[in-house]
């Protein structure tokens, strides 16, 4: 590791989408523990079955989350070392990639396509409004 490269340029993008799995996917699962008790009186449960509702749905969420972020981050690593260049066009693309696949499961060609150009617009938007 010399001084002139950037820190990223030495990990594998492997290691970062685990990486962004294991964060994000447990911040995921900390918000279901969250929103999980509210879901769950909105709902009417109580006792076993609000327990089980609650653990399913952290579960659930910290999955969707830690999904999302691992094709996101390792998709973006893989752009930008594959162009050789940190630009907001490696961020829309992998926006594009994970929220078509997060809307994959659906099977509705429309909603797919919608969902990755919104995810694309938003992580574009990020990208250039924190300059990196």
């Amino acid at each position: 590791m010399d001084g002139d490269g950037d820190l990223m340029d030495d990990v594998p993008c492997s290691s970062i989408a685990v990486d962004s799995v294991l964060r994000i996917g447990s911040a995921g699962a900390i918000w279901g523990l969250c929103v999980g008790p509210y879901d769950a009186r909105k709902r009417g449960l109580v006792g076993t079955s609000r327990s089980l509702f609650v653990v399913k749905s952290a579960g659930s969420i910290g999955l969707q989350c830690g999904l999302f972020a691992g094709i996101y981050s390792g998709t973006r690593c893989g752009i930008q070392r594959y162009r050789r260049k940190k630009d907001p066009l490696n961020a829309s693309i992998a926006g594009a990639v994970a929220g078509a696949a997060i809307a994959a499961r659906t099977r509705r060609w429309m909603q797919v396509f919608g969902t990755a150009a919104l995810v694309s617009a938003i992580t574009t938007a990020i990208e250039v409004g924190t300059g990196n």
